[in-house]
């Protein structure tokens, strides 16, 4: 793994870091974490990912969140749609990426979708882990769980060594924006037939954000190839409560899907 280092863009310095398999000629596999995620928040997951494709990793913060820039609040309704897809397009302008395979997880998940609907021909294929195209009452179910454990000071200790002064804006960033009213209106329904490229999508059982709807509706409504994918006995973490299983599932789908 590569040294973090920082990408500038024209409106925020990110934190970035690359996993390198050697003589490696595959796609990028670009990730995009989820709403409370960052760089070191992936853990050792990328490295395994690597290892197990056989293909070069990209990590890296959006803003306001690990290392990168303060992103001023709030967020506007559509970060999802607009901003994070915007940012994605200057991380690989900045980084001059030229075949990538995004994988996201959770927000990242919707983001890599809402990406791939703008049909940029360097996406060669998209994972998501925990996809969000719509606002599910559940969704909001867990985000106000997750308010009170912050406010307990449990969760806001744990995160607190992964997103240093960003803590705070990280974290009301998500949690206001996912619970203001005028929020449950955001979808990716219109963006999904636009998705050409191959997609696999990946779901816990038991995810306490979301249902298997999710998965239901990407497969009825994606353009392009699409496998769904819903694991017995995890939740809202697959890279983490079913990595096995999502390690090779994410290997097949590279070498099926990308000849």
């Amino acid at each position: 793994m590569t040294h973090r280092q920082f990408l500038e863009t024209a409106s925020a310095r990110l934190e970035y870091q690359f996993v390198q398999p050697v003589a490696s000629t595959s796609p990028t596999l670009v990730l995009l974490h989820e709403g409370l995620g960052s760089l070191e928040l992936w853990k050792d997951f990328p490295v395994q990912l690597a290892e197990a494709c056989g293909a070069p990793v990209l990590i890296y913060s959006r803003q306001g969140y690990g290392r990168s820039s303060p992103v001023p609040l709030p967020r506007p309704l559509d970060y999802l749609s607009v901003a994070g897809p915007d940012e994605l397009e200057h991380v690989l302008d900045g980084l001059a990426l030229e075949q990538v395979v995004l994988v996201g997880h959770s927000d990242g998940a919707s983001i890599a979708l809402a990406y791939a609907a703008r049909q940029d021909p360097r996406v060669r294929g998209v994972v998501v882990l925990a996809p969000h195209v719509d606002v599910e009452p559940v969704s909001i179910d867990g985000v106000r769980r997750t308010v009170k454990a912050y406010a307990r000071g449990d969760l806001r200790e744990r995160l607190q060594a992964y997103h240093g002064d960003n803590l705070d804006g990280a974290f009301r960033g998500w949690s206001e924006t996912w619970l203001n009213p005028a929020f449950a209106a955001w979808n990716l329904h219109g963006a999904l037939s636009h998705i050409r490229v191959p997609l696999l999508a990946i779901q816990g059982h038991d995810d306490e954000f979301a249902t298997p709807a999710q998965l239901e509706r990407i497969a009825r409504e994606v353009g392009g190839p699409c496998q769904t994918v819903l694991l017995d006995h995890c939740r809202h973490f697959p890279q983490n409560q079913a990595r096995a299983r999502v390690l090779t599932l994410i290997t097949d789908f590279l070498t099926t899907s990308l000849r």
